[in-house]
């Protein structure tokens, strides 16, 4: 068996060493903390109906992203209450910016095309500005959606101003109190210049279910 030197042996750590370096920035990259009060990451995406779409396009404007898996119970919970559907017209009202998203992997529940899409906002009678078919869930990833819903909103100075939960009730039962509605809250003191509070809340519902 032939032996390395020392010299040879040195630079093959190294080069597995860099390459090991080399891939953990991209998981790092990948997986980025999407910081509350920061920046927003920025994005270019296709929309259902062929539109280009991208954060910088949208400058000047409040933004809402819903992360949607019509499968979900959670989901269906709050289409079936008509929920969602009163969000997305208050918030065309006040003309912010409604992109829902669908991270759904091909083979995995709530994957849908983009007539399959649309046809359920119609069906369900949803009205979101824009729907973004994400198969690949590299922008779930890039915004660490964990599940559906999964909600965010970003001013018109492109920061992200909250994330997480829809509202407070997770699993709610007759008698509790009405919940609070985090998004409304949220986008109530965007409009009027104020910091959300809460600014971030923990998301509940399905997982997305992005492409192992």
């Amino acid at each position: 068996m032939k032996t390395l030197s020392r010299r040879t042996l040195g630079q093959a750590m190294g080069l597995v060493a860099a390459a090991a370096l080399t891939a953990s920035a991209f998981t790092l990259e990948a997986f980025a903390e999407v910081v509350t009060g920061e920046a927003s990451p920025a994005f270019s995406v296709e929309t259902a109906t062929g539109e280009l779409l991208s954060l910088e396009s949208l400058s000047g404007q409040t933004i809402v992203l819903e992360w949607t898996n019509h499968g979900c119970p959670y989901v269906q919970r709050h289409y079936g209450s008509g929920h969602m559907q009163t969000l997305q017209a208050s918030a065309a009202e006040d003309d912010v910016v409604w992109i829902q998203v669908i991270s759904s992997a091909p083979g995995e529940q709530g994957h849908v095309d983009a007539e399959e899409a649309l046809a359920l906002n119609v069906e369900r009678g949803a009205n979101p500005a824009h729907v973004v078919l994400d198969p690949s869930g590299d922008l779930g990833r890039l915004y660490d959606a964990r599940t559906t819903p999964h909600m965010y909103v970003i001013d018109a100075g492109g920061v992200l101003q909250y994330q997480g939960g829809i509202d407070d009730q997770p699993r709610p039962r007759e008698g509790d109190p009405e919940p609070t509605d985090y998004v409304t809250l949220a986008l109530a003191a965007v409009s009027a210049g104020e910091t959300p509070d809460p600014a971030q809340t923990q998301p509940y519902g399905c997982n997305v279910k992005y492409a192992h």
